[in-house]
């Protein structure tokens, strides 16, 4: 079965495949990507991180993702790459997240006009997940917001939501210098790596002077790497498993890649098992799990909303989102186990009897678990942990049932 499964682009037919759509877009994973490709363009079209020209080199099979050139995966197959990820340590490009530094002293009344987290309960380099909402409630990217003591916020979003993010983010800028506020913004050009993996603290630590067993899960500092210095190391992830995010400068990105790469417990992996590692981690995947007509309650995702902006509803969509949290909604994100044959994105999800309740909106079969795993909205009345459900696939109804996320445990550093 696993022959079969990984017959799709570069071998990752797990959750992560490439096609076109009806408008001629480079669809991974079931999510058109933001990136505006024309069928009958060329890979120029494509943007190329500082490590495009590394990725050939170490024979990585490069897709479009975003508007970038990306790696579906290596020479190792998707499932070694996968388990390796959880066994010990991989290296994940990333540089196609947009960077941003916002700067001035109202950056933080900037920032919380535009998400629902409370950034000034955070204390010095602490992060967390947000979310970008419209009036109406939706999420329009989910990001990471990190106050430094560098008198600055360090963001980090997703790449197939760089211009809609950024746009959003100069109007509002606009905005509040027109009112005499003190912010700016700044995009940085710098590359993104993710360090994923049991082994990280053990690799990383050699190249560090500081102490790594400080910095726990969501905190960041600056740092040198392995000698490269202006590096910011935020311990987070997309992987469930214990982490670094490090940007650093682009054109010591390849430096600081074979440096990691010199540790025997290192070794590269692509979007494949990205993919099928946030899934076990049940993580969302913008424009799959989460998008514009999705309310952060419908998608599980309330605790991203600071209890004091709950009570002053002054971010965008509050009158709408707040309500929620009591009232519940009509619809909910959850996870679902099946066996037999994989569940995909648009897959419905049926009741019982065989009623429609709801759609599949990221699937896989797990590595780790040997089943199948899936995400997706369900009638709120099924969305209960233990819940009996069906799924139909190729026109078959097969049993399935509402389950906990994650599905597998995840190792995050809490010190």
């Amino acid at each position: 079965m696993w022959a079969r499964l990984l017959a799709g682009v570069g071998g990752s037919g797990l959750g992560l495949r490439a096609s076109r759509d009806h408008r001629g877009l480079l669809r991974v994973g079931g999510a058109a990507c933001a990136g505006r490709r024309q069928a009958s363009s060329g890979e120029e079209a494509l943007k190329k991180t500082p490590l495009f020209d590394f990725h050939r080199e170490q024979g990585g099979k490069m897709v479009g993702f975003a508007g970038w050139s990306m790696p579906v995966q290596y020479k190792d197959s998707h499932i070694a790459s996968h388990m390796h990820t959880r066994e010990h340590c991989s290296i994940f490009d990333v540089s196609h997240m947009l960077q941003t530094k916002v700067h001035g002293k109202d950056r933080v009344k900037f920032m919380e006009s535009l998400v629902v987290g409370d950034i000034a309960e955070l204390k010095d380099n602490q992060g967390t997940l947000s979310l970008f909402t419209t009036e109406k409630g939706g999420i329009i990217d989910d990001l990471i917001v990190t106050r430094t003591d560098q008198g600055y916020l360090y963001v980090v979003s997703n790449a197939g939501c760089a211009d809609k993010d950024s746009a959003r983010m100069k109007a509002r800028l606009a905005e509040f210098k027109a009112a005499g506020l003190d912010v700016d913004m700044e995009f940085l050009d710098e590359a993104l790596i993710a360090v994923q993996g049991p082994s990280m603290a053990q690799v990383l630590q050699q190249g560090l002077k500081e102490d790594l067993s400080k910095l726990t899960f969501m905190n960041s500092a600056l740092a040198t790497v392995f000698g490269i210095s202006g590096c910011r190391v935020t311990r987070c992830g997309y992987t469930g498993e214990d982490g670094v995010e490090i940007s650093v400068p682009a054109s010591r990105v390849v430096e600081l890649t074979e440096k990691l790469l010199s540790h025997s417990e290192v070794k590269l992996a692509g979007l494949g098992s990205r993919d099928s590692l946030r899934l076990e981690a049940g993580l969302c995947l913008y424009g799959n799990d989460i998008d514009e007509t999705t309310t952060p309650v419908e998608g599980t995702l309330v605790w991203t909303i600071g209890k004091r902006r709950r009570q002053t509803k002054d971010f965008p969509g509050a009158d709408i989102i707040v309500p929620q949290i009591k009232a519940k909604t009509a619809r909910k994100r959850v996870g679902l186990v099946s066996t037999g044959p994989p569940v995909r994105q648009h897959t419905p999800i049926l009741s019982p009897d065989g009623k429609v309740i709801g759609e599949v909106t990221s699937g896989c079969p797990s590595p780790c678990l040997k089943k199948n795993i899936a995400m997706g909205y369900v009638d709120s009345a099924f969305a209960k942990n233990g819940t009996a459900i069906q799924v139909e696939v190729r026109k078959k109804a097969v049993p399935a049932t509402v389950s906990k996320m994650p599905f597998v445990p995840t190792n995050y550093y809490s010190g």
